[in-house]
């Protein structure tokens, strides 16, 4: 098994990295989604006990994927944001990962939960809600384009592995012109996806990505 799988998307070669990221080579780039930061924060303000460490957890499997890729620049597909920004121990570790990787271009397109992002001073280029690049149209959201391949994020895929248990597993959902990242913050929730004729996961199994083909069909409803 492998760490990552090289695909092509739109005629564009790509690699799905099992850290929950898309590697753009062409532009040493990281297109990921749904980071979340301040999460934790959100749910322990509102009196639900969690434990501290996770933005660090999760900057740090950000540093492993620019040191693996060599990628110069992480653009975010929405959701940098969980809820407003105070000042709080995940700023400190934000703060601090972006000072050690201030050579490192990050931009952001705008989330549903990034109504504070404008503001927050996080040293973020803003994208605003929508960008064509390339054969892509980045979005948060999943949505079609007339046009473009639409790469996004917003409804968490994961799914369940044969054999281990009932942990579900994010996974990037790969559909006809849409590709869904999975939700890189390690502290999320997620949907349960089916998949219908045509479509394939690829699921990020710990140090390893996973491809799934064909497994049942989707639920009704779904996006």
């Amino acid at each position: 098994m492998a760490a990552s799988m090289a695909i092509e998307l739109a005629g564009e070669p790509v690699e799905l990295l099992a850290g929950r990221a898309l590697h753009w080579p062409r532009y040493r780039r990281l297109l990921l989604s749904d980071l979340h930061l301040g999460k934790a924060d959100v749910f322990r303000r509102a009196g639900i006990g969690l434990p501290r460490g996770g933005t660090t957890h999760d900057l740090q499997r950000l540093s492993a994927l620019l040191d693996a890729t060599g990628a110069s620049e992480v653009w975010i597909l929405g959701d940098v944001l969980h809820g407003p920004a105070p000042a709080s121990a995940w700023r400190e570790s934000w703060e601090a990962w972006r000072s050690a990787n201030s050579a490192v271009a990050v931009a952001a397109l705008a989330g549903n939960h990034d109504r504070a992002l404008a503001g927050a001073g996080l040293d973020i280029t803003l994208l605003g809600e929508a960008i064509d690049t390339g054969p892509f149209a980045l979005r948060h959201e999943p949505q079609a384009h007339a046009r473009l391949h639409v790469i996004c994020g917003h409804v968490h895929p994961c799914v369940g592995l044969p054999g281990l248990g009932a942990r579900r597993w994010p996974a990037f959902w790969l559909r006809e012109r849409l590709t869904v990242l999975p939700a890189f913050s390690a502290f999320t929730g997620g949907i349960a996806v089916e998949l219908a004729p045509g479509e394939q996961l690829a699921v990020c199994a710990e140090d390893t990505i996973v491809p799934l083909r064909h497994w049942g069909r989707r639920r009704r409803g779904e996006p």
